[in-house]
């Protein structure tokens, strides 16, 4: 019996500067990813349920992770990927400007060091920040390039 992939939804923000098109990132919080920069930056996403629907996920995903609510706009589908853990994420395009300095990312727990019985919290992002296609593209988890790639045949 296979197992059913984990689904993630997101909203990757994109806006047009005089240099190009430059989209919202977060590097991933945590431990794990704290001095790593290329694979550590993703689009604000999270899992959901087989009984949500992906795009109110992905609108929920982007409140839960930024702490703002998403913006209005018309949503592009930059349809999904499957990261080499498996997990399936689907992701839409919106125009919209944020000021990344107002985030106020969720946070989530685990135990650290490994096996120290010691609980921590962790921010979902620590950081966020306005990247250009190809900064974006050098520092995305790997997978979710093609998500790039979408987005720039649907903005040229």
């Amino acid at each position: 019996m296979t197992a059913t992939p984990k689904r993630s939804a997101g909203l990757l923000l994109f806006r047009r500067t005089d240099h190009g098109v430059e989209v919202l990132l977060g590097h991933m919080g945590g431990p794990f990813f704290a001095r790593r920069e290329a694979g550590a930056w993703t689009v604000p996403k999270g899992e959901y349920e087989p009984d949500e629907p992906a795009w109110d996920a992905a609108r929920r995903e982007f409140q839960e992770e930024l702490g703002l609510p998403p913006p209005d706009g018309d949503a592009i589908p930059l349809g999904e990927v499957t990261q080499t853990n498996g997990k399936v994420v689907t992701v839409w395009a919106v125009e919209a400007d944020l000021d990344v300095t107002t985030t106020v990312p969720g946070t989530f727990t685990m135990e650290w060091p490994r096996g120290s019985g010691r609980v921590q919290e962790f921010p979902e992002l620590d950081r966020v920040e306005w990247l250009d296609l190809d900064r974006a593209r050098a520092l995305l988890v790997k997978a979710q390039a093609t998500f790039l790639d979408r987005l720039a045949e649907q903005t040229s």
